[in-house]
């Protein structure tokens, strides 16, 4: 896999989780704990990004 490719998948994945974590704001009865771990993990795939895109 290159590496915009491989950039190119991770920035997809951050979009996936973003959408999905505004998603589960919305909905009633969603746990502090989800949220905080799909931002936890949305925060580690941006800092993987910027990462390997200043390399």
């Amino acid at each position: 896999m290159s590496m915009s490719s491989h950039l190119e998948e991770l920035r997809r994945k951050h979009e996936v989780l973003s959408d999905k974590v505004e998603e589960i704001q919305r909905a009633p009865g969603t746990s502090d704990a989800e949220i905080t771990e799909l931002k936890k993990q949305k925060l580690q795939l941006k800092e993987e990004i910027e990462r390997l895109a200043t390399a």
